[in-house]
């Protein structure tokens, strides 16, 4: 019996095209394959019966007659067609790769700049009427490049798929990662859950980009929030024990340690029997915001509120203002909204407001809308302090603000502004206005002085209230700022012996002199310091603040807009991706193979 034998394989018997073939015959080898260069027709099988079959079946009765020199020639004319048309098709093809590619390059700066998908079309009728200008005869390249609504829109979405398969694939590598997310209501009433991810890899390089947008169409209590996350985390395959804190920003479902996300997600490690670190992060930006909240100063805020209004709310008003301040000359030309929603538009309102004070209290006169607090020692005494808090707070929370910031970096800069607090109080106790350049500028009485050092104490109260839970972590802090200077028995009892064999090592210590925090762990040996290795991925991986999440949103008003209101959830969550993202790019070329993969398999069936 025959059956235990292996069928046999064209390819194993190695049969070779012969250069006789194509005097014979007519034809030539294209690749590992042959083809006849009078009908182009492909010939699978190398075997000279099927060659021989081939021609005598179909060419036989008109070239049987050419022999000898009339041939040769009819062969070598033959063989030039069909190199000539082979390159053809070959430049074809090319050409349809390369528009494809340039649709998806189009595409994805359409999705950077926030344009609408219909932006393509117009990009093309801008590239027509340049190249009709500059090179008419390849007018018919341009034509053909397809950037419709449909076509774009295509494009961002495999490009942005790509980008979250690399986010992925490095996710795989993360030996710790933390998540921020935040939530915020479109314009069309969905409310949208921005999760972002900040990863740590085995080199201790940093990742942080968008993890997912999850809508929500019902209700958006801290579970449902929280069972969409849990569905993210397991659909991106991310392992939970590597997850060493969340950074919410501080509403009762986020953090409410029953029903709150942060206590569903310490629930979910205890039935997954995690007992490694976990910190619950409050937004260090909202909580300074929160703390700049004691220095409302209601009576001051009220009468600035009312006559910035006042001015700026009404066109008329507004147009008079304006041209009332340049008929003065004065340093300023315009006056500033005060928007509770924006952190630092207080202080450039009320720094305008002084600034403008003089022109804005005769403005109002000629109005018949007298402001007397303009005129008032005790009013403008107020207003200065809360005009140079306000320029401290600000400069502060700009600190804070920025993508990929080390949250121990964010802290010492808190704690620094603790300290500076208590300096300006002792200051001002002793009647010393050195850093408070807008209280200067008038007199100012002692009494005065003394209740402001009674508001400095009270914001000084606040934020180290608010800022409470960071005093669990600030021996983590501590450890990863300063592993040479730190006190052996203030640290856990797992890293005791590796961080005395560090603060020994001269070489480890020369290096952290050389480049310091971060980047002196990555010349750490893993092997001889693994706890202190993953203590500093842990700290590395760690949001400080929400700001990314606030940051997108801002990204997410600008792309769906009442004018854009039909805009798909998947759409919008890939063309956010696109826009958001700093380490990844799409892949182009390997999205165009598979296109071209595609586009030739839809031939063949």
């Amino acid at each position: 019996m025959l059956s235990s034998s292996k069928k046999r394989k064209i390819a194993d018997e190695k049969r070779l095209f012969q250069e006789k073939w194509e005097n014979l015959y007519f034809v030539t080898q294209k690749g590992e394959k042959l083809s006849c260069m009078i009908c182009l027709q492909c010939i699978s099988v190398p075997k000279e019966y099927n060659v021989r079959r081939h021609y005598e079946t179909l060419h036989r009765e008109q070239y049987a007659g050419l022999s000898g020199k009339l041939r040769e020639e009819k062969v070598h004319h033959l063989k030039a067609s069909f190199t000539k048309q082979r390159n053809f098709f070959a430049r074809i093809n090319t050409a349809s790769e390369d528009s494809v590619k340039a649709s998806f390059v189009v595409s994805e700066m359409i999705a950077k700049a926030s344009r609408p998908f219909t932006e393509g079309q117009f990009v093309k009728e801008c590239m027509l009427k340049a190249c009709e200008i500059i090179c008419p005869e390849k007018k018919k390249l341009f034509e053909g490049r397809s950037l419709s609504a449909n076509t774009v829109a295509s494009r961002i979405t495999e490009s942005a798929t790509n980008v979250q398969q690399q986010l992925i694939a490095a996710a795989k590598d993360f030996v710790a990662y933390s998540i921020a997310l935040d939530e915020s209501t479109g314009v069309t009433d969905t409310a949208y859950c921005a999760v972002f991810i900040r990863g740590v890899d085995e080199n201790l390089n940093v990742v942080e980009e968008l993890l997912d947008l999850l809508p929500m169409k019902g209700t958006t209590t801290g579970r449902d929030v929280f069972q969409e996350l849990e569905a993210c985390i397991e659909r991106c395959g991310l392992p939970w024990d590597k997850l060493v804190s969340v950074a919410t920003d501080g509403a009762p479902a986020m953090r409410s340690e029953k029903v709150g996300i942060v206590g569903l997600m310490v629930e979910k490690r205890n039935q997954l029997s995690l007992a490694g670190p976990f910190a619950a992060i409050h937004c260090i930006l909202h909580q300074e915001a929160l703390c700049g909240e004691s220095l409302q100063m209601k009576d001051v805020m009220d009468v600035v509120v009312k006559t910035v209004n006042f001015i700026r709310a009404r066109g008329l008003n507004h147009r008079q203002f304006v041209s009332f301040l340049a008929d003065l000359e004065t340093e300023y030309g315009e006056l500033l909204y005060h928007t509770e929603v924006r952190w630092l538009s207080r202080g450039k309102v009320l720094q305008r407001f002084f600034g403008l004070r003089q022109e804005i209290a005769l403005f109002m006169a000629m109005k018949d809308r007298d402001v007397p607090q303009l005129s008032d020692p005790m009013f403008l005494s107020d207003l200065v302090f809360l005009t140079d808090m306000t320029q401290h707070l600000n400069a502060l929370n700009s600190q804070l603000q920025g993508s990929k910031q080390l949250i121990t970096v964010m802290f010492d800069r808190i704690k620094s502004f603790r300290c500076k607090l208590t300096l300006w109080a002792n200051q001002l106790a002793d009647g010393n206005l050195a850093h408070f350049s807008f209280l200067q500028s008038i007199t100012v009485e002692p009494e005065r002085l003394k209740d402001y050092v009674d508001i400095l104490s009270r914001l000084l109260e606040d934020f180290e209230h608010r800022f409470k839970q960071f005093t669990a972590l600030e021996r983590q802090f501590i450890l990863f700022s300063t592993p040479f200077a730190v006190d052996v028995n203030n640290v856990p009892e797992e890293v005791q012996m590796e961080l005395l064999d560090l603060q020994c090592d001269t070489v480890l210590k020369q290096k952290y002199a050389d480049v310091g925090v971060p980047d002196f762990y990555q010349f750490l040996p893993r092997e001889k310091f693994s706890n202190l290795f993953c203590a500093a991925a842990r700290i590395l991986a760690m949001f400080g603040s929400t700001y990314v999440c606030e940051q997108f949103f801002s990204r997410m008003k600008i792309n769906k807009t009442a004018l854009r209101s039909r805009l798909t959830d998947e759409h919008l969550r890939a063309t956010l991706r696109l826009a958001t993202t700093r380490e990844f790019r799409p892949n182009v070329d390997g999205l165009v193979s598979a296109k071209r993969s595609q586009l030739s398999g839809q031939k063949h069936e």
